[in-house]
């Protein structure tokens, strides 16, 4: 499977853009590539497809990645190079279409064996191994030991920063190469010599209540409603959701317990009446075995399905906000805010490790901003 290359194109079809999915027949990669939501195949073009979009495009190239299928995006990228330059002048980019050579793959799978030995998060070692695989394929022509300080600045300018990535991305990366040479034995200040970038200060996007309302009642789909909506209520992350489990739940009592959150931290979390009510009903219908949100073939449901009924939800009633899974974790901390609700419970509730991460809250409140008496109020003017 590590083998299979799979390639990225686009075609515009009938009126619309169409991301081709093409790959050297194998009946696991076509079952596989299948339960990807949207993507389909054409008799007439003779290749997998789905509608085209950048956030389609990233989604499936990180689940292709789980798999360790290599993507080759270099027709992608050189149609949508050709297209823009014909209205704009764009700026050159840096792709990577090599693989590191064999010696360093080796090295970089015993990479990843050391950190499951040491209990890393597997969100944390998929993460950390497409970095050292970008990295390592940007300078495919060099051994491990050939690397030097201004391949790192290399990457770090023609390719984090070329492709626009975010201050995220380019930690992510700077955190991979790190612990990779520290495991290595070798000298990090090679790895250090990337300075970190200055950290945004930027709050969190939040949906008012009665659009969080607006959305959720508007999902026909009941498990799709009650994945989103158990984000919401009980103020969860994406990855905690997902990985609870059928005997995880007390509804009786009405909480559930959060195993192994951020940073491996449990606790529990109560689900409030009316979300007990709409898990009792989707159970009954949906009689989950093992985990409560399962996919089609069993096993823990995609990330990747619920950023995709998120958009198709936010677009069915017209918010054009920037939406994420996370901003419902945001929402729901907002809302217990501004209900008087006490920082402190509200750090315990979402799990975080300081009362700071917490008080970001307080400058996206309504209610907060409400309470502050400007002196302007008292002029006759």
């Amino acid at each position: 499977m590590q083998n299979i290359t799979i390639k990225f194109d686009k075609l515009n079809h009938m009126g619309q853009d169409l991301l081709l999915i093409s790959f050297p027949y194998d009946y696991d990669t076509k079952e596989y590539l299948k339960e990807f939501n949207g993507v389909r195949w054409s008799k007439e073009l003779k290749s997998f497809y789905t509608l085209f979009s950048k956030t389609t495009t990233n989604a499936l190239f990180q689940y292709l990645r789980k798999r360790k299928y290599y993507v080759d995006y270099e027709a992608l990228k050189n149609s949508y190079n050709q297209k823009s330059s014909t209205s704009r002048i764009v700026r050159k980019k840096i792709g990577i279409s090599k693989k590191p050579n064999q010696n360093v793959l080796k090295k970089i799978h015993s990479f990843k064996k050391w950190m499951r030995q040491r209990r890393y998060s597997e969100n944390t070692i998929n993460t950390y191994e497409s970095m050292l695989l970008m990295f390592f394929g940007f300078h495919h022509t060099k051994g491990l030991q050939e690397i030097v300080k201004t391949d790192l600045e290399n990457f770090n300018t023609n390719y984090i920063l070329a492709n626009g990535y975010s201050f995220t991305y380019q930690n992510q990366a700077i955190n991979a190469l790190k612990l990779f040479y520290k495991h290595q034995g070798r000298d990090i200040t090679i790895a250090d010599s990337l300075e970190r970038p200055k950290k945004q200060s930027k709050l969190p996007e939040v949906l008012s209540i009665d659009e969080v309302k607006n959305f959720l009642s508007s999902i026909s789909n009941l498990k799709h409603r009650t994945l989103l909506s158990i984000l919401y209520a009980c103020g969860l992350r994406i990855g905690e959701c997902l990985n609870i489990k059928t005997k995880n739940l007390n509804l009786e009592r009405g909480f559930t317990h959060i195993k192994s959150g951020k940073g491996r931290k449990d606790r529990y979390v109560p689900i409030p009446n009316q979300m007990c009510i709409l898990l009792n009903k989707y159970i009954d219908a949906y009689k989950p075995v093992d985990y409560l949100f399962e996919g089609a073939n069993g096993g823990k449901y995609s990330p990747v399905s619920a950023r995709q009924i998120l958009k198709r939800s936010l677009s069915t009633v017209g918010i054009k906000k920037s939406i994420t899974l996370h901003t419902l974790r945001h929402s729901h901390a907002t809302h217990l805010l501004e209900s008087g609700t006490d920082i402190r419970y509200i750090q315990e509730l979402l799990g975080h490790n300081s009362p700071k991460t917490t008080m970001i809250y307080t400058h996206v409140s309504s209610t907060s901003l409400d309470r502050i008496k400007n002196p302007f109020d008292d002029f006759t003017i």
